[in-house]
């Protein structure tokens, strides 16, 4: 991991691109974050940084918290959060993370809490299916169905899907991607949606997807003969034309 820095969901809304197309974007409010705590290997087994951001004050923070961000001299800030970035060694205490940390085109995964949605049944908890409407199905609809037999093991096994409090879970989407960085305001524009409601804290960090790099005439297309993706169907007209 090269790159990370916290953020808060301001919301959303769409730009136009070079070519005049909307793309739906969502609007982080990317640090500025401070540099609290360094972690080494040798004192704590791990190398990472600790990133702080959004200034608080002291009755928001305990006494722990006050002390530990007293010795950095960040000043107070309410929330913290650790990175294994691979340049921890040219980051230092008190050092300052903004928006253009990440740029245009850059691949990010983006962590969040995601919207809660109270009490759910198993239809929109888990996307079930439900019973007939019509011919005496009766007022069961969009009930759970069997929980399992009731002689042997007369019992619910554990992980069943049932209905129960949804969403306000740790979501990770992958392999979004910037499309446009403002520094001056800290904002980042990223394609799509992301976890949690507006006002909510959100992690942002270099994808752990990359796409592979096609190489040749022959990318995509397998060298093995056996395989349909190598053999060449004259009746087509993509192979006709060639």
């Amino acid at each position: 991991m090269e790159k990370a820095i916290i953020g808060k969901k301001v919301g959303m809304t769409q730009i136009f691109d070079a070519d005049g197309k909307v793309v739906p974007v969502t609007v982080i409010e990317a640090g500025p974050c401070s540099v609290v705590q360094k972690k080494t290997a040798e004192k704590d087994g791990y190398e990472a940084v600790q990133l702080g951001f959004m200034p608080t004050t002291d009755k928001h923070l305990t006494r722990g918290q006050k002390g530990h961000l007293a010795k950095a001299g960040v000043g107070n800030l309410k929330v913290l959060k650790e990175f294994k970035l691979d340049n921890y060694e040219s980051l230092n205490v008190g050092d300052e993370l903004k928006a253009d940390t990440f740029a245009i085109g850059d691949r990010i995964d983006v962590t969040g809490i995601s919207k809660g949605k109270g009490y759910a049944g198993v239809i929109k908890r888990f996307g079930q299916g439900r019973t007939p409407t019509s011919h005496g199905g009766g007022p069961v609809h969009r009930h759970a169905g069997s929980m399992g037999s009731s002689t042997d093991p007369s019992r619910i096994f554990p992980g069943k899907k049932q209905a129960g409090h949804m969403g306000v879970e740790q979501v990770t989407v992958q392999n979004l991607d910037i499309v446009k960085v403002d520094a001056e305001l800290n904002m980042i524009a990223i394609r799509g949606a992301v976890p949690g409601p507006k006002g909510s804290i959100v992690y942002i960090k270099d994808t752990v997807k990359v796409a592979p790099v096609k190489k040749g005439e022959a990318a995509g297309i397998s060298l093995n003969p056996q395989k349909a993706s190598a053999r060449v169907n004259p009746q087509k007209a993509s192979a006709r034309n060639k």
